[in-house]
């Protein structure tokens, strides 16, 4: 009697810690009994795997978790590598959802994610619909470019009908592919940034309003390089400014030679060996006769990269912005991948000059100089 009663206290210690949670998740898994949902909370641009669920002999299950007031969290449920069921919880919902292994769900008790279900529908259309338009036609740039555009409009009037709901943050963040955001404008930085300024008025310390603005920044970032872009014809190149090995700025216009090559690269092992292999004595050849290099390094590891430079012994101004690919630079000197050079010759960028090997920049300076 006595071994019950510890047992029948124990089960109620786990029970009551299960629902001592301040958000709940009642859900059911049909036709899958006896199996595992997991449970996975957004970190901004990862998945955090939170637990697994065991289904009972009739496909439901309950999950509960603690949340921070004012601090809502997209929380995913998947069963194996499959999405079911996507929420955007806030402290003290209940939700009740409904789901199937293929991913059709419904949910309730939770307005946030009821919006959220919507946003994802919406979009996994558009999807459906130029993969259809791609398959389908012989010439599709034209109705790609129109349903693009139509879908485009439709979630700037979203977003700006949802300045206060964190789903606008998942829209803004929407990709046609890796390459082509949806909001893939500079200019949508302005509206990020005004729908940041709405967010942070209700979730001022959420992870996600963080990673928004820190996005539309660089977006801004991108406005204002244009910008001097555009200004830029007395001096005839976007200047540069960044720091050096010692950590002080180093302007690209304050080392300019009869022919400066602006060389974009990351401190990788091939990369490596092109300075000593190839730059290095086409520097002393030709660094007398007025050539010089601007190196800016793209590596977000500014150790690895200064220790490139030492050990290199690399002669020519070194710089390195840690931003990497998310560098305004990267934008304005057109860098797609990695090495790149433009050459700067007499103030002004030449962009006639094609060279994608030693050999071709010996015989660019060879003309130049």
């Amino acid at each position: 009697m006595r071994s019950f009663k510890l047992m029948a206290a124990a089960a109620l210690v786990l029970l009551t810690a299960a629902c001592g949670k301040n958000t709940q998740i009642e859900g059911t898994l049909y036709e899958t009994p006896d199996s595992q949902v997991i449970v996975k909370l957004l970190d901004v641009n990862r998945f955090q795997v939170l637990d697994s669920v065991k289904t009972d002999s009739k496909g439901h299950f309950s999950y509960g978790l603690d949340l921070k007031k004012a601090q809502p969290e997209f929380v995913y449920l998947f069963y194996g590598d499959r999405q079911i069921a996507s929420l955007l919880l806030q402290k003290g919902d209940k939700v009740k959802v409904q789901t199937d292994t293929l991913g059709a769900y419904s949910v309730e008790g939770s307005q946030e994610s009821e919006k959220l279900q919507k946003v994802e529908q919406e979009y996994n259309s558009f999807m459906r619909d130029m993969e259809h338009i791609m398959a389908r036609e012989i010439d599709p740039e034209a109705s790609l470019s129109r349903r693009y555009v139509a879908y485009y409009r439709d979630r700037i009037a979203y977003v700006m009908g949802n300045t206060k709901s964190l789903t606008v943050v998942p829209v803004l963040f929407q990709q046609v592919n890796p390459t082509f955001p949806v909001f893939g404008q500079p200019t949508d930085g302005i509206m990020m940034q005004a729908v940041c300024d709405s967010l942070k008025t209700v979730y001022p310390e959420s992870r996600y309003v963080k990673a928004l603005e820190k996005e539309a920044q660089r977006r801004i970032n991108i406005l204002d390089v244009n910008a001097r872009l555009q200004d830029a014809e007395e001096i005839g190149y976007i200047d540069i400014n960044l720091p050096g090995i010692d950590g002080k700025n180093i302007k690209l216009s304050e080392n300019l030679g009869k022919v400066t090559m602006v060389y974009f690269w990351q401190a990788t092992a091939g990369q490596k060996m092109f300075n000593l292999d190839a730059l290095v004595p086409i520097y002393e050849q030709f660094h007398g006769k007025g050539f010089e290099v601007y190196a800016v390094s793209l590596d977000s590891d500014k150790a690895a990269w200064a220790s490139a430079i030492r050990n290199q012994k690399l002669p020519w101004v070194n710089v390195c912005d840690t931003r990497g690919a998310q560098s305004p630079y990267v934008v304005s000197y057109g860098i797609g991948s990695l090495p790149m050079v433009w050459f700067i010759v007499d103030g002004n960028v030449d962009g006639e000059a094609k060279v994608s090997n030693a050999s071709d920049i010996r015989n660019y300076l060879r003309k130049k100089l």
